[in-house]
């Protein structure tokens, strides 16, 4: 890697002669003003004196989790009972600023222990929000403040994350979108983030019991039976102008659900991938793999005929359509082509693999597929139906590996199991390696999905201190032990 503190010049660390008569004036000019304020009080009250902008702290948000009424399915259909952050689900969608400290008060009025993970953040241990590993639960009738500084910009889902316990409050509708914003965004007509849900409803629209230790729940995790955009019944309709430009963010909070995104009527370029800015592409065939906790920040530009449509279909069954765009009012000309985001200068432009240290995780267990696809669960183990190198994820257990910041690593995961395996990289962004090891694709990833019985590589350089999870994203296989941890000293 670069250092880069070699090319800084020598004025950014020493103060010439300008800058110390600046800094001498604008410190009379604030005791003039102080003076000012002075003569104006009362006699005998104390000047006001305004703390210089570094030391005001920042504003606390409030975020409270707490039983709620929602309508999934259209009505007439009744609404169901769920979990809702401000009684809305998804959640508010949080923003915040690159490199500026964000305070947020997270409120348990459920009856679960909760904890938030801001999945894709690359923050602070401490702060990454995995309860009974990081920190710990959030007690129903409790609260902890979470302090985020985002060293990036990009999209970033919030969800629970609780060892053990995970399942239940996620599939309830606490999730939402984080964004933290880019100092120059690629300029739209519009910016529409997008979180998709599935839900397991009985016919009376009330959400099926909870236990993911149930035999098909521990062998596939919990599947809904009806699919949500931004918590409404699909798809959402967007009314934009003829020719618009639209920004779409979109995330998959389902608990299990692996799906694909086709995008019709509609050229998308691809401009990040899991929070991070990549060389723009368009999606190959003009469709996406869409595993839980993935992120894609799209943008495209209508057609111009006016009530022209493009739709985001999830490739379930026929197809379930997401959102549909209608092209509706006066008609808008591009007259640049689409911009790319900066790459992001805190990650590595390369990983020197030969110099890495080498991990493997091999992933067993689980049910069968029978030829008609449906699931044998003869000789499944519900206390442990997934293996991860022989076990499971244990707090206080010995780590994959422990290394010192800035080591490089590689890591082989093997999955031997019948079902797809999405896992999640706490705290860092990997490249995703070519099959001989001989390059990686040309976008970072924080979550990558490895096809059954099929071995993948992934590399990053370990440069963010702290104890880290690697974990499914599938939550019912992570409640069941799913996981594993590793070590930047």
């Amino acid at each position: 890697m670069t250092d880069r503190s070699q090319s800084r010049p020598p004025s950014a660390t020493e103060p010439t002669r300008r800058a110390t008569l600046t800094g001498f004036g604008a410190m009379a000019a604030a005791l003039l003003l102080t003076e000012r304020a002075a003569a104006q009080q009362p006699a005998g009250t104390p000047p006001t004196i305004t703390p210089p902008a570094a030391a005001v702290k920042p504003a606390i948000r409030t975020l409270t989790a707490a039983p709620a009424k929602v309508r999934l399915r259209p009505a007439p259909a009744p609404e169901t009972e769920i979990w809702a952050f401000d009684g809305a689900t998804p959640g508010p969608v949080l923003r915040a600023k690159q490199g500026e400290k964000t305070r947020l008060l997270v409120e348990n009025k459920t009856t679960a222990p909760l904890s938030l993970h801001w999945h894709g953040l690359r923050g602070q241990s401490e702060m990454d929000g995995v309860g009974g590993f990081s920190q710990p639960p959030i007690a129903p009738g409790t609260s902890f403040e979470y302090a985020l500084t985002p060293p990036d910009s990009g999209s970033y889902l919030y969800r629970p994350l609780v060892i053990g316990g995970s399942s239940e409050p996620a599939e309830r509708g606490l999730s939402g979108f984080l964004i933290v914003e880019e100092e120059n965004p690629p300029p739209v007509d519009l910016d529409l983030p997008v979180l998709i849900d599935d839900w397991l409803l009985g016919d009376d629209q009330v959400l099926k019991p909870f236990d993911a230790k149930a035999a098909e729940n521990a062998a596939a995790g919990r599947l809904g039976s009806w699919l949500t955009a931004n918590g409404k019944a699909p798809p959402q309709r967007v009314a934009v102008a003829p020719g618009a430009r639209v920004r779409i963010r979109l995330a998959n909070a389902c608990n299990a659900r692996i799906t694909r995104l086709r995008f019709d009527g509609m050229k998308p370029i691809v401009i990040a991938v899991d929070s991070q800015p990549t060389e723009n592409f368009e999606p190959v065939r003009g469709q996406l793999p869409f595993p839980p906790g993935t992120r894609y920040d799209l943008i495209f530009d209508m057609p111009e005929e006016d009530g022209a449509t493009a739709i985001v279909t999830a490739l379930i069954s026929s197809g379930v359509p997401l959102v549909r765009f209608v092209a509706e009012g006066p008609k808008r000309t591009q007259a640049t082509p689409i911009a790319m985001l900066k790459p992001n200068p805190a990650l590595p432009a390369a990983v020197r693999l030969q110099d890495a240290r080498r991990s493997e995780i091999v992933i067993a267990g689980g049910a069968r597929l029978l030829p008609d696809t449906k699931l044998d669960l003869a000789g499944l183990d519900l206390a442990k139906p997934w293996t991860l190198n022989g076990g499971v994820g244990e707090a206080n257990g010995k780590p994959l590996f422990s290394v010192k910041r800035g080591t490089p690593v590689v890591i082989g995961i093997d999955n031997k199991t019948a079902f797809p395996q999405p896992l999640h990289v706490h705290g860092h962004s990997f490249r995703l390696l070519h099959p001989l090891d001989d390059g990686w694709e040309a976008y970072f990833l924080d979550t990558v999905q490895v096809p059954e019985g099929r071995k993948l590589h992934i590399a990053f350089i370990a440069d963010n201190p702290g104890r880290w999870l690697i974990s499914s994203t599938v939550l019912e296989r992570f409640d069941l032990g799913l996981w594993t941890w590793f070590e930047v000293t």
